[in-house]
């Protein structure tokens, strides 16, 4: 609907701007025409020759290139040539006229306007699978399209600056990338990314307006109430407003996450390196963990960052102490808040020279990195954990070679990422993070198990739904009445002596989720399950239950006939 009324705007601009060159150009041509046609010509056997309506249509059309191909079909007389070069002088002037019309129809802003959302819509049509729209292509939303792309989903772009709607053009995504430059929080630019096609998985709004990302939520929600909304969103009074929209709505707070995933770091030092090794950071891998020593913290800059650490690290008993230019104290639970910039005499006063760790959390990544080389000077046993702003700065906080550097933008893009590719993600880490005897010896032999199956290769994230469309061979063993078991499909289908590559994190069934499945637990339709494991032991994963032949293989050891002569003789010979 969208593509149509876009395309009906462009030819209404065309015909508007184009209506009076066409106009002279089809009055000059007639009134030429008609001459040519009236004019009588040379005699013949006494007898004045006239032109055809063709004849001076033909003469017409390839004078109107100039170069001219003789007189047809015989010889002009000086009446007809004089005729001829009137309507060549006229009709070299209105050609002048309309090709000065086409330019200036290219260049306006209005059409080149209308082409780009009708090529935007058309692309957007053109997309056969599920599909995300992400309304903001910043830091966060390129970093989040990228992976989204090596994953395979396709995403639909909107942002309001040209020069990143550009930028998308030079980049080697693997899957359709339709973009648009417009204000996202405008509905018809919405229903043009598709907000209303069936595929539309959700809508993503990561703009660097909290305002906006409220908007774009709300019209979204109101737009199409099925489809589900990711927001990112820093201030406590949008979130509150968001979580009342109903529906599936996943606030995203980077702030909120990073405290955790620190807090987690603290108390399960394998987890934080699992969680780096599964988003497929640089560098990151299973064989060196990083633990977060307890004692006093120092806090250096007291906002939203600052709040949510305190928050989490006085949950768990560990002192901190501030140091914020503003007198914005507000929990209990802080040894010392001292008010100023962040100098030598304040981290004195905060008790650098004692502190096991310095959190340097201001909005300037200038700043950060002064306030990390101040700390080391009194103290170089500290670990560091220090704010990167801006994406393009990462060249000087890698040189720094600090303990944790917490990126934003970079936190909430795989928060979404693992929304979108691994929803089972979440149950799986609440259960191995829970404060139960036992919790970290299974996290360790999940973790061992992921150093011997994957190892140092890329780890590949699946979810795969066993529906009929997607797992065809597994569905048709259970409507003939069959089981098969996680354990059975797991198996390499070139060797079923052989384990494939992955690990099973967890398998949804209805409403129940089954983290750690056992290998005899039995498949059945519309089951979810979650694994990860190397890109070969995927793809043969989905080979497999996708293939009776390959199914049986596995369950029998034996290879299943292809063809009915076969089946035949096979049955004869078992009777």
């Amino acid at each position: 609907m969208a593509a149509s009324v876009d395309l009906s705007r462009v030819i209404f601009i065309v015909m508007r701007e184009m209506r009076g060159p066409l106009i002279a150009l089809i009055t000059v041509y007639s009134i030429s025409i008609l001459g040519m046609v009236f004019i009588p010509g040379i005699e013949v056997d006494g007898e004045a020759q006239y032109m055809s309506i063709f004849h001076a249509f033909y003469f017409m059309t390839y004078t109107a290139t100039t170069t001219g191909f003789g007189e047809i079909p015989i010889k002009f007389n000086d009446a007809q040539r004089f005729w001829a070069i009137i309507c060549l002088y006229v009709s070299v002037i209105t050609w002048l006229f309309a090709i000065g019309s086409i330019i200036r129809l290219f260049q306006n802003p209005f059409l080149l306007r209308a082409l780009s959302e009708w090529q935007f819509s058309r692309g957007v049509q053109r997309i056969d699978s599920s599909f995300v729209i992400v309304c903001g292509f910043g830091d966060t939303g390129s970093v989040l399209t990228r992976g989204l792309s090596d994953y395979g989903f396709p995403a639909v772009i909107i942002d309001s600056d040209e020069e990143r709607i550009k930028a998308i053009q030079l980049r080697n995504y693997t899957v359709a990338t339709p973009s648009f430059c417009g204000d996202a929080s405008v509905p018809k630019h919405l229903l043009e990314a598709g907000l209303k096609h069936p595929n539309c998985k959700a809508v993503i709004a990561i703009t660097n307006s909290e305002e906006v990302n409220l908007k774009i939520s709300a019209l979204a929600r109101l737009l199409n109430p099925d489809v589900g909304i990711i927001t990112m969103s820093k201030v406590e009074v949008f979130e509150e407003t968001l979580a009342t929209l109903g529906g599936e709505v996943h606030i995203v707070d980077p702030f909120k996450i990073f405290a955790k995933v620190l807090a987690a770091a603290m108390h399960n030092p394998g987890f934080y390196a699992f969680n780096k090794w599964l988003v497929r950071e640089k560098g990151a891998t299973l064989e060196r963990y990083i633990a977060p020593p307890k004692g006093t913290w120092i806090i250096c800059g007291y906002g939203r960052m600052g709040h949510e650490v305190n928050r989490v690290l006085s949950k768990y008993g560990i002192k901190t102490a501030v140091i914020d230019p503003h007198d914005t104290k507000e929990e209990e639970h802080i040894e010392r808040y001292i008010v100023g910039r962040t100098t030598s005499k304040t981290l004195s006063q905060a008790g650098i020279e004692d502190a096991v760790g310095i959190i340097s959390g201001t909005d300037d990544d200038g700043h950060n990195l002064g306030i990390l080389l101040n700390a080391r000077y009194f103290n170089k046993e500290l670990f560091t954990i220090v704010r990167q702003n801006k994406h393009e700065n990462e060249i000087a906080f890698r040189a720094t070679e600090v303990d944790m550097i917490m990126q934003p933008t970079l936190v909430a893009a795989r928060k979404i990422l693992f929304l979108l590719i691994a929803p089972l993600l979440k149950p799986f880490f609440y259960y191995l993070l829970e404060n139960k005897p036992g919790r970290q010896e299974e996290m360790e032999k999940v973790i061992n198990c992921l150093r011997r199956k994957v190892g140092n290769r890329v780890p590949h994230l699946v979810t795969v739904h066993f529906t009929r469309d997607k797992s065809k061979g597994v569905l048709q063993l259970l409507d003939e009445g069959k089981k098969i078991t996680i354990g059975e499909l797991i198996r390499d289908p070139r060797a079923r002596e052989i384990s494939l590559d992955l690990v099973v994190f967890v398998i949804q069934s209805g409403d129940q989720k089954i983290v750690l499945p056992p290998e005899d637990y039995e498949i059945q339709e519309n089951d979810q399950i979650l694994f990860c494991g190397t890109g070969l032991a995927c793809r043969l994963f989905n080979a497999t239950i996708n293939s009776e032949y390959k199914l049986y293989y596995i369950q029998h050891g034996l290879y299943k006939p292809r063809s009915h002569i076969a089946n035949w003789m096979i049955t004869k010979l078992n009777k």
